[in-house]
């Protein structure tokens, strides 16, 4: 197939492109950076040099590649991440998921593309209430943090939008994403002892490896019913159990514990809320319907063997944006 990645040089597509391209699809990608087509190359892909939140430049990059598939994994990071201003942090991946998501449907429509699959995150966007693993038909939090509104406006946006404007809309909801250019700066943090557990550690975080992002997107450009789909690994954990074995698994000492009223003081709302409250995501129905296993099936593996690598070109987070799919 004729498959369009808008977002291609993100630490999902890096990892996703060659997967395409060993199943025998012909890929376009695009790179909001001429001097990164280069890259795309050495990864398979024909470049498209189009920002996704050009109308124009999108339709048109569309058009030329006319795609039996596009793969929506678009994100941007500006200045670094500073999860006490949570919406100003994700200011330009929320545009992405909102505006650039419209032009980019507009595109499919106008291409005669069928289907369309892009990314979403799963964890703290989640119903606080009830047991601590959801399902995709269970609700997204209807009391989010007013430092976090706009960023799930724009996962509701995104999710609905997909979901209903194309035959064929899948969202793939990534859990908290790590390994190689999406963890550096977090395990670094745990290095200098400056990620605490905060009160109880009772949050509940899916964990996502890169690796196992792109091959659960590889399988959705060929089979998964249109809908929604929680793309994380097997083994939803309290940060109180996960956060320690992390630090010890890179020979770091153990983080500090916080009153969840200080943590408050020093870091705001919404990381208090991802430290103590978030729920974690089943991902039964990846499993089901898109034949998926994780290769890390759970974060213990993974922060063993799968944290490090030679990506280290992309911006990096843990809330919701797996690097910067724009560059």
């Amino acid at each position: 197939m004729r498959v369009f990645v808008a977002g291609g040089t993100g630490v999902i597509g890096r990892s996703l492109i060659p997967m395409l391209t060993a199943a025998g699809h012909q890929v376009t990608a695009t790179t909001r950076t001429p001097g990164k087509a280069g890259l795309l190359r050495a990864l398979g892909a024909e470049p498209a040099v189009a920002d996704g939140l050009d109308r124009g430049a999108t339709r048109e990059a569309v058009a030329r590649a006319r795609p039996d598939v596009i793969i929506h994994q678009m994100t941007g990071l500006t200045g670094g991440t500073d999860l006490r201003h949570f919406d100003r942090t994700f200011a330009v991946t929320n545009e992405l998921r909102t505006r650039g998501t419209d032009y980019l449907l507009e595109a499919a429509r106008a291409a005669g593309t069928a289907r369309v699959i892009a990314q979403s995150f799963t964890g703290w966007p989640n119903a606080r209430d009830g047991g601590p693993v959801k399902t995709e038909d269970d609700p997204l939090d209807p009391h989010a943090p007013g430092s976090m509104t706009e960023s799930l406006r724009a996962i509701r946006h995104l999710e609905a939008a997909v979901t209903s404007q194309v035959p064929e809309g899948l969202v793939l909801r990534y859990g908290i994403l790590y390994g190689p250019g999406a963890s550096d700066d977090v395990v670094e943090l745990v290095r200098k002892r400056r990620l605490p557990v905060i009160g109880g550690g009772g949050g509940v975080w899916s964990f996502t490896h890169v690796t196992d992002a792109a091959a659960a997107t590889a399988l959705a450009a060929e089979r998964g019913r249109p809908g929604l789909y929680n793309v994380v690994d097997d083994d939803p954990a309290p940060v109180a159990e996960w956060l320690p074995y992390l630090a010890e698994t890179i020979g770091a000492r153990p983080p500090w514990r916080l009153p969840a009223g200080l943590g408050r003081l020093l870091a705001g709302d919404s990381v208090v809320l991802m430290m103590t409250r978030i729920r974690g995501s089943s991902n039964a129905r990846a499993r089901r319907e898109l034949g998926w296993a994780p290769r890390y099936a759970s974060w213990r593996s993974g922060f063993a063997t799968g944290l490090s690598g030679d990506d280290h070109d992309a911006e990096r987070t843990w809330a919701g944006a797996p690097g910067d799919g724009r560059a």
